[in-house]
């Protein structure tokens, strides 16, 4: 190919206004349909809070939301999988359903009392929204990338409020080890535009006091490996699980309906026998009570137990705001071991956890930063790379790819939900060599 005689700007002129206007039309639908989303979130829980006789219903409505999938979103049921999947393999343009659907099974999904959480709702909407745009424009493979991906980023931000955090996740959560700078414009547009957009509509977003940080010394920081540590452990733990519960229900009830439904029976009955309403829906107000007091030391395993049972026989809704609830109870639980903070140590969780489950440790101390301040910056950042390198090759995204091995050998973009049989076959072959030696 020939070199261009004309400056460069002269190219990246054209380029920044087609992202400017793309990413920006992108994020204002993602921004709107989740400033609606979550004001029908907050009239689902406020009405469940007001009548908690439709615990009872939790069954029901789960048949309900395996029904609508069963009859009319088979092709979307993969959720932010499917999204990942059309970034890195592009075939078919995501269909729209996808956002009234998952809006619609994941308000079900709280208004009854599922243990579910909001952002995998948010992210679908705004990836289906985007993806419309290729139909309109004929967008080419490169560019249905880059605008998927300002869809995510959009619909990340527009439930949390964090803008640098959702630009980098629209990145990072992609593959393991890399990131792709192509798409950080329209994506960080995408993010402040989205964010904007839902103040304008009124959104409200929760705020966490976490005080006075402590000056950076030998003792927090290594609490902050050791800490680390376990919040990768627990974020494994709980992407492992939930997958787990996934495959085995599917492979011993048939029907899709009955599955959602019979986890709805265990759910309901759990919550309404026991009085654990605390660890139903989004758990919001125990967050906030993890960064002030001291609560019960199994919290955190109490909400992953009913998050694993919602999500793993299918309820809608999301993975993000369960491990937020998770890793601030861990931290609670751990400050008085380590003579730390309770505040400070809930913060870490809250970002640490989710950045092991999510393989997106750039991410998760970026929300750090913008929701605690930029003094938490060097604590957030160790708790979650070694959160980050603890949870393995393993997350709730099966279909995210291996960029970059982290500390073991998996092969090159791979999917993660493909590396046990990968494992398993690579163990038989080395088992067999052996033999025959």
């Amino acid at each position: 190919m020939k070199p261009s005689g004309r400056p460069e700007i002269l190219d990246l002129l054209p380029y920044l206004g087609k992202w400017l206007a793309l990413a920006s039309a992108v994020a204002a639908l993602a921004g709107s349909a989740s400033a609606f989303f979550l004001f029908a979130l907050d009239w689902a829980t406020g009405t469940r809070i007001a009548n908690r006789w439709l615990i009872g219903l939790l069954p029901l409505a789960g048949f309900v939301v395996g029904w609508l999938y069963l009859r009319f979103g088979q092709h979307v049921e993969a959720g932010n999988n499917l999204l990942i999947d059309e970034i890195h393999d592009p075939k078919k343009v995501i269909p729209l359903r996808m956002a009234p659907l998952v809006l619609g099974g994941t308000v079900i999904s709280h208004l009854f009392g599922a243990s579910v959480g909001r952002e995998g709702t948010a992210v679908q909407m705004g990836g289906a929204l985007a993806d419309q745009f290729t139909h309109v424009f004929k967008l080419k493979h490169e560019d249905r990338r880059i605008i998927l991906m300002a869809g995510i980023s959009a619909g990340f931000v527009s439930v949390f409020g964090t803008p640098l955090a959702g630009a980098i996740f629209g990145l990072e959560v992609l593959a393991i080890g890399r990131l792709r700078y192509d798409a950080l414009f329209p994506c960080l547009v995408a993010a402040i535009v989205a964010d904007q957009v839902g103040l304008l509509w009124g959104v409200h977003h929760t705020h966490y006091s976490i005080g006075a940080i402590p000056p950076i010394a030998l003792w927090p920081l290594v609490v902050m490996l050791i800490a680390g540590a376990v919040f990768g452990l627990t974020g494994k733990v709980f992407a492992d699980a939930t997958h787990a519960l996934s495959a085995w229900v599917k492979k011993h009830v048939r029907y899709a309906p009955l599955r959602p439904f019979l986890g709805g029976v265990v759910v309901a009955a759990t919550a309404w026998y026991l009085g654990a309403d605390r660890y139903i829906g989004l758990g919001i107000p125990v967050i906030v009570e993890a960064f002030q007091q001291p609560l019960a030391p199994y919290d955190w395993a109490a909400k992953m137990a009913f998050t694993v049972a919602s999500l793993g026989t299918g309820f809608k809704g999301g993975e993000v705001t369960p491990l937020f609830y998770i890793g601030a109870t861990l931290g609670n639980a751990l400050a008085p071991l380590f003579n730390m903070p309770v505040a400070l140590l809930a913060g870490i969780g809250f970002v640490a956890v989710f950045a092991g489950a999510a393989n997106t440790p750039i991410a998760s101390t970026l929300m750090a930063m913008e929701l605690f301040g930029t003094e938490i910056g060097i604590y957030a950042a160790i708790a979650c790379m070694v959160s980050y390198l603890f949870s393995g090759h393993t997350g709730i995204y099966r279909s995210q790819r291996v960029g970059h091995a982290k500390h073991r050998h998996a092969p090159e973009g791979i999917k993660l939900g493909e590396l046990p049989a990968y494992r398993k076959a690579e163990r038989e072959r080395a088992s067999t060599e052996s033999r025959e030696l």
